[in-house]
């Protein structure tokens, strides 16, 4: 039995970054051998185990072959003699199939001291390159790794990181063959999910469009590439280069995954609009609705990214707009955010809308004070005495016994934001 480190834990430490796991592989073991030394398998026919002390990922050097359209399963042979090089070449790109020898007593440790490389496939060098290159033709058994390639453009393009052109053209055969059809959906929203926690998710999602692989997943955002926008409010034109501008902005302004993704769904309706009334988009809100409703299902969207999702779809041009609203529409904007028992989705709501209002060329540092002015709003309306109103209610007060106290509530707060935007006016 011989055990190697490899993969993220290597790369990551060649690049000077953090290490979060250590992964192993296991040469000339199998499941029984495995068993005895204390460690604990994963499944039952995943040759895959646990350390029983630092509960690092073992797992036996194996191949892999296709069992379906979409999926991947293992070829393991407890009997087979898998070498070391075989079980690398399996692997997606160059610079996750570097492995090294380690001393057991660091094995055993949190460090990451490794001794020599075993690197045939020359990730080093890829490395040292900044080039995302696939391993072997046997990268194309398994369609998920044209996302795993775009999320790691998406994480390593700060350095400079680009696809190798046979990697990419791979990718785009893939994609053309109806593989990515196939995919199952909870596989497809992990990378994404995974992607708009990197440090530039939009260019995962420009590779995917490089690649064709954008119109498969997300062809609501693929379409929106060519749509014109009126120039006087957007001077970069093409609703889909504002998307994935706005989808910038979101990242410098926010870490949360859910504020970008609202970022990058906000303006899927401008695609669904009548094209004799283009480059005006009258009703775009609305008509996002119903799309967003299908990537939900599509992809099994988590509440939260949908939720949020949906209401900076529906809401976002009255808060560009917020100065002329009336106080009534105001208040109705806040409680569909249901901004007094969640303010955390108003900050949400807030941070979506204003990517959106910067992702546009030459706006990109544009002030945008709506955001302040609608937490004002709130806060005063929120400030109200509900106990007392409860009081007043009760003594038959000004409105009598006979109104509802929610809507005694929801006048006062109505009066106290017309009188912040009063104010507001008369500056």
């Amino acid at each position: 039995m011989k055990i190697y480190l490899v993969g993220g834990a290597i790369r990551d430490s060649l690049m000077d970054l953090p290490v979060k796991d250590r992964d192993w592989v296991v040469v000339g073991s199998n499941p029984d051998e495995m068993l005895q030394h204390g460690f604990t398998q994963v499944g039952k026919d995943f040759p895959v185990f646990l350390h029983q002390q630092t509960k690092d990922e073992y797992a036996l050097a194996r191949t892999e072959t296709k069992t379906g359209p979409g999926h991947t399963g293992f070829k393991f042979d407890a009997s087979a003699q898998v070498t070391l090089e075989e079980d690398l070449s399996r692997r997606d790109l160059t610079i996750n199939a570097i492995a090294a020898e380690v001393e057991e007593s660091d094995r055993l440790g949190n460090s990451v001291k490794f001794g020599k490389l075993i690197d045939p496939y020359k990730g080093a060098l890829d490395l040292k390159s900044k080039v995302l290159r696939h391993v072997s033709p046997a990268f194309n058994e398994d369609p998920l790794r044209v996302l795993r390639v775009a999320r790691f453009a998406a994480r390593l393009a700060h350095r400079g990181f680009t696809i190798a052109p046979d990697t990419q053209s791979l990718m785009t055969e893939m994609t053309r063959s109806g593989e990515l059809d196939h995919l199952v959906k909870e596989r497809v929203w992990q990378e994404m999910e995974a992607a708009l926690k990197e440090q530039t998710p939009v260019v995962f999602f420009q590779v995917l469009r490089d690649c064709g692989a954008l119109q498969v997943l997300l062809p609501e955002i693929d379409n929106l590439f060519g749509v014109p926008q009126p120039p006087k409010y957007h001077p970069e034109i093409d609703t889909g280069i504002h998307t994935f501008m706005s989808l910038e902005q979101a990242t410098r302004l926010s870490e949360d995954p859910v504020v970008r993704f609202a970022s990058l769904v906000h303006d899927v309706g401008k695609a669904a609009t009548d094209k004799n009334n283009w480059p005006s988009h009258r009703g775009h809100e609305s008509l996002g609705l119903a799309l967003l409703d299908d990537i939900k299902v599509r992809l099994g969207i988590p509440k939260e990214y949908a939720e949020i999702a949906r209401l900076v779809c529906e809401h976002h041009t009255k808060l560009h707009r917020l100065k002329q609203l009336r106080a009534s529409t105001v208040l109705s904007l806040l409680e569909a955010l249901d901004a007094f028992r969640r303010p955390q989705r108003l900050e949400k709501f807030l941070l979506a809308c204003e990517a959106d209002a910067k992702g546009r060329t030459g706006l990109e540092q544009r002030s945008y004070p709506q955001g302040a002015l609608l937490r004002k709003l709130q806060k005063a309306a929120a400030n109200i005495d509900i106990k007392l109103l409860v009081q007043q209610n009760s003594a038959n007060s000004d409105y009598g016994k006979s109104r509802e106290l929610g809507e005694l509530i929801r006048h006062r707060r109505g009066a106290a934001i017309d009188l912040e935007l009063t104010k507001l006016n008369t500056l």
